[in-house]
């Protein structure tokens, strides 16, 4: 299969899924949406209210928000992929719980295996704790780090933002040298990831 074709068969796997409870309470799933050969990829947390409506992500308020985010660093939405950890969205947009997180985590690797991109842009403390498991978004937002190979840039969500006023400097401060922190990823470090039998059980992180 080409790599389109994997993830259109991936968008319609999400919607057909019953791997956690969320389908229960599920309108749309939202699988992602962009160009298979996406250079950067987004990865957020869950979809929203609106997002649940529409099947797509990173729309309404907070996606408004993100295209505003996305002009600061010269991008176009058109031309990057932007996904979710999660693919169904949490009732009341409670924080996903563990069991979804490894739910969805299945489709989020055959998307990234699919698209192959040169660099992942993490947004909130979910999406950054599939490669740093016990960071604190606060130390390390905005500092490329290679994780197995990967080019990782962990951001805040656009989302928390909204609710966070005082974040939004930080965070439009990161979008902007976004363009310079990937030309300088060949001198990113490389993130000690602990193997599985050294990780602790998954622990619910602080935002700060």
């Amino acid at each position: 299969m080409t790599p389109e074709e994997i993830l259109n068969q991936i968008a319609i796997e999400v919607n057909e899924c019953n791997r956690c409870e969320l389908h229960y309470s599920r309108k749309n799933g939202v699988a992602g949406e962009g160009p298979a050969n996406a250079e950067i990829m987004f990865v957020g947390e869950s979809p929203g209210f609106h997002e649940n409506e529409q099947g797509r992500p990173f729309v309404g308020a907070s996606g408004r928000y993100f295209d505003e985010l996305l002009a600061l660093s010269s991008l176009k939405r058109t031309a990057v992929f932007l996904g979710n950890v999660v693919k169904c969205r949490p009732p009341t947009n409670r924080d996903p719980q563990t069991e979804e997180l490894a739910a969805c985590n299945f489709f989020l690797d055959r998307q990234i295996q699919a698209i192959k991109p040169r660099v992942i842009v993490t947004l909130g403390r979910f999406s950054m704790a599939k490669y740093f498991p016990h960071a604190k978004i606060s130390e390390i937002h905005g500092q490329p780090m290679r994780v197995r190979g990967s080019l990782i840039i962990p951001m805040y969500n656009p989302a928390a933002a909204l609710h966070l006023p005082s974040l939004k400097s930080t965070l439009e401060t990161d979008f902007a040298q976004l363009p310079e922190l990937i030309t300088a990823a060949a001198d990113a470090p490389e993130y000690a990831v602990e193997t599985p039998e050294e990780k602790e059980p998954p622990k619910q992180l602080s935002m700060f």
